[in-house]
């Protein structure tokens, strides 16, 4: 039994003298590797490149979704049986292009109804039965005349009377008849005159209802109110649709409002006019914009503040409701030192760069600022001109080195 101890600790033994020389520990194997090349004077090659003094915009990074500059979901003003729909999704239309029509016959007839009352009216008011309406004077009147000519014979019947009644020729009873009758007439008169007043009001409303006939015939087919496209199409000819009903949904895609939410300390330096670079998700290339407008207030949920920009769209390309990246200029380019992002090491929060001065490797930290594509200004840390390990991987300060371009 003790014998078989013996082995079992002498086996443990050399299993973990086989795993320390294996290497549990790649970063100490690494230090080791390397001040054992140190040691032997091997040199590593590694590639390296200059740090570049070049302008450097400063720019605000955000993340937007895109948007349709106008939308609206299109409706007839009347009710009515849709004869036919001209459009379906993706079509372009231009302003004041026929979206949907309903069938006609109704209000062609309205229309129809509404001139023959208005040649009514005309004709009462002595007026031929084409033309333009005008103001009639009561006196021109077929109605008025007619009663005023009844009255002047009433009032001279009742003169004749007077002037025989102050003869003696006549009696007290036939005056008052003529008297009677002067006032009949002018009543008529009156009437007349108030009847011929009121035929001319009948011919404005014969007007205005031959006018809105017409503009039903005409809101019977829709139209577009803005040049855009078809976002989505929701009825079909054969339809009965109520005044409102929605038929189509138009969107404007040029220009295109990308909406940004600015963080509130970045607020102060974004204007309207600057300068917006944005890239799309799944759309290849750079896009450019321009701020063209700003909220008057930051949000109080999340601390930022609204900003719209205008893109152009012109080829259509982009579409609304896309994702995008944007940088705002909010300053002119000025002086910054560049190096490739490749060359920044990051570990626990700090960054770092590693140099070749003397041959050997050498490990600055540096104050990382503002991208550029593949490039990274550097505030502070690294002068212009000097060398920086491109990709430096496992390189560690003091190891010997060989710098190639």
């Amino acid at each position: 039994m003790l014998r078989k101890c013996l082995i079992w600790m002498a086996l443990t033994s050399a299993l973990s003298v086989l795993l320390a020389g294996c290497g549990g520990d790649p970063a100490a194997a690494a230090r080791k590797s390397a001040k054992a090349a140190a040691a032997g004077g091997e040199a590593r090659e590694v590639r390296v490149a200059r740090a570049e003094e070049a302008r450097l915009a400063r720019t605000v990074d955000v993340s937007g979704t895109l948007a349709a500059d106008q939308q609206a979901t299109l409706g007839l003003k009347v009710a009515g049986r849709l004869e036919k729909i001209f459009v379906d999704i993706g079509t372009p239309v231009r302003r004041g292009q026929a979206i949907a029509r309903l069938v006609p016959t109704d209000f062609e007839l309205r229309v129809q109804q509404a001139q023959t009352a208005l040649v009514q009216a005309r004709v009462r008011l002595s007026l031929p039965p084409e033309g333009p309406d005008a103001a009639v004077p009561p006196d021109q009147t077929a109605v008025v005349r007619q009663a005023a000519a009844t009255l002047k014979q009433a009032q001279a019947t009742r003169d004749r009377m007077q002037r025989l009644f102050e003869q003696q020729l006549i009696p007290r009873s036939d005056l008052d008849a003529a008297e009677a009758s002067l006032g009949v007439a002018d009543g008529r008169y009156q009437e007349a005159v108030e009847e011929a007043r009121t035929r001319q009001a009948i011919l404005g409303q014969r007007r205005s209802e031959l006018g809105l006939a017409q503009q039903q015939l005409a809101d019977s087919v829709l139209t577009a109110p803005f040049d855009g496209t078809i976002r989505e199409r929701l009825a079909n000819a054969g339809d009965y649709v109520a005044v409102g009903t929605p038929i189509a949904v138009l969107v404007q895609v040029h220009p295109l409002r990308l909406r940004l939410a600015v963080p509130e300390r970045e607020a102060a330096g974004v204007k309207v006019g600057q300068r917006v670079d944005l890239t799309v998700e799944g759309e290849p290339g750079r896009h450019e914009g321009r701020v063209a407008r700003i909220s008057p207030s930051i949000s109080e949920d999340n601390r930022t503040l609204m900003v719209e920009a205008e893109v152009p769209n012109a080829d259509g390309r982009l579409r609304p409701g896309s994702f995008a990246r944007a940088e705002i200029v909010v300053q002119a380019a000025d002086q910054a030192v560049l190096v490739p992002a490749s060359s920044i090491v990051s570990f626990a929060g700090i960054d770092k760069v590693i140099g070749v001065e003397g041959g050997k490797a050498v490990e600055k930290r540096v104050k990382t600022g503002r991208h550029a594509g593949d490039r990274v200004e550097i505030v502070d840390g690294v002068k212009p001109g000097d060398s920086v390990v491109v990709q430096p991987g496992n390189l560690v300060s003091g190891e010997t080195v060989k710098a190639v371009l």
